[in-house]
């Protein structure tokens, strides 16, 4: 295995781990305070045990999203060390910032854990809200940094291709930034939201009359049914920045090989690079110029307008594009049909043929994370810096790489099974219709921090 090879695939590893806590984090502490503040409102004592379950949830996926995020920092330098010296003074103020927000978060999920009932009360929830708050920025900070390598401004280059003139707010706000933000984050709440529905859908299943996995499954859909309607507009966005900005990102993420006016629109299909064609395909005619750039006759450029070694893997790409895209369509048709649900009947859906299809789609929006981020950086191959740096120039010199990526994918390895044993526990010990009844059962779980 070559050292760019272990390298990338150390770094795929790791942001594939990382992204799932970092989502989580987004989204979970926004379900949390949605909790306390209908336990305000209400006084239901369900909605206030939920706030501290979810609470705990999050404080577990916060310990381990930060660990995974400082393995990633430290990787940038070990793997990475002339990106780094390149772009460190650029994306430095981003990263300074996102440093800023998790400490921010830090110190408030603090307070919110241990504050029940030793800060007032509209005190506590302000702590919770500046929680959602600062994960939301933390995200999205990082986002900015990424953009950035898709879209990058803000900088000279001199005779040497050193940076100079840089300009840090140029740096942050690229033509990808707002896209990629919105996107990024509205994906972050469809999927945890979806995944939550999904857990507490399984606990309805065995305990239909369980009041505290209802008011959770009903949390879960609001926020992640809004977020899963909302993306398909994101996305449409996201790709109209990508053809502007990334024409040959868009031309993989769509198997486009011939340059043409009314570009198809590919439903599925199989990239042949040898041939340079994509076949198997649903084509929509015209689809592809419209979404691209708003009109069905737009000309689409083609992979073949670009040098081979300019073009990312669309054996890649492409696949990865349609997961995501089939993903986020399947996740936005059951919020869908759970509205009308809801709507018929007045109340939250919970019929078995319902719970069980909201159980089975719950890891669809982690799954179209994952693979829209092989999207953006697969698709910005073999860029690490768009058309200003190689990746293969930014990798470390040092040999020996697939050592430190079998080490690596051994520690996210024993950290997934740590924190799944951990939220299992968690969820095994969800309160029971008994003891949400019981006065007593209620007064510990409010106190037990």
């Amino acid at each position: 295995m070559s050292n760019l090879l272990a390298a990338r695939w150390q770094m795929a590893i790791s942001l594939g781990f990382h992204i799932i806590f970092a989502v989580i984090g987004i989204a979970l502490p926004l379900l949390m305070v949605i909790a306390e503040a209908l336990w305000l409102r209400t006084k239901d004592p369900v909605y206030r045990i939920l706030a501290q379950r979810w609470a705990r949830g999050a404080a577990i996926l916060f310990a381990v999203g930060a660990v995974s995020g400082t393995v990633l920092s430290f990787e940038l330098g070990l793997l990475w060390p002339k990106f780094m010296e390149f772009a460190g003074a650029i994306i430095g103020p981003a990263f300074s910032l996102e440093g800023f927000a998790f400490f921010t978060e830090a110190i408030f999920l603090g307070i919110y854990i241990y504050g029940w009932d030793k800060v007032g009360r509209l005190t506590h929830l302000f702590a919770g809200t500046v929680v959602a708050a600062s994960g939301a920025a933390s995200g999205a900070l990082v986002v900015l940094a990424n953009a950035w390598m898709n879209t990058p401004q803000g900088f000279k280059l001199d005779a040497q291709r050193k940076p100079i003139d840089i300009d840090p707010i140029a740096s942050l706000f690229t033509p990808s930034a707002l896209s990629e933000t919105l996107h990024m984050t509205l994906a972050a709440y469809a999927a945890t939201g979806l995944l939550v529905a999904g857990v507490h859908a399984v606990a309805l299943l065995r305990d239909r009359t369980n009041p505290f996995h209802r008011h959770a499954l009903m949390i879960a859909l609001f926020v992640g049914g809004i977020a899963s309607v909302l993306q398909p507009l994101s996305g449409d966005y996201a790709a109209k920045v990508v053809a502007k900005t990334q024409p040959v990102k868009l031309a993989a993420m769509e198997g486009q090989f011939e340059t043409e006016n009314r570009a198809p629109l590919r439903i599925g299909g199989i990239p042949f690079p040898e041939e340079r064609v994509t076949r198997y395909s649903i084509d929509i005619p015209g689809g592809l110029s419209f979404l691209a750039y708003g009109r069905f006759d737009a000309q689409v450029k083609g992979l073949n307008e670009y040098s081979v070694n300019d073009q990312p893997d669309v054996r890649v790409v492409h696949p990865a594009f349609q997961v995501m895209v089939g993903c986020g369509s399947v996740m936005m048709l059951v919020v869908l049909w759970a509205g009308l649900l809801a709507w018929r009947q007045k109340k939250l859906p919970d019929g078995r043929l319902f719970l069980r299809v909201v159980a089975l789609t719950s890891p669809l929006g982690m799954i179209a994370i994952e693979a829209g981020w092989i999207v953006t950086e697969v698709g910005r191959q073999p860029w690490i810096v768009h058309q200003v740096m190689r990746t293969s120039e930014a990798v470390t010199p040092v040999r020996g790489i697939w050592i430190s990526l079998i080490a690596f994918a051994g520690l996210y390895l024993a950290l997934g099974v740590i924190v799944a044993k951990l939220l299992l526990y968690q969820f095994r010990s969800s309160p029971s219709v008994q003891a949400l009844n019981d006065p007593a059962s209620l007064e510990y779980d409010a106190h037990d921090h």
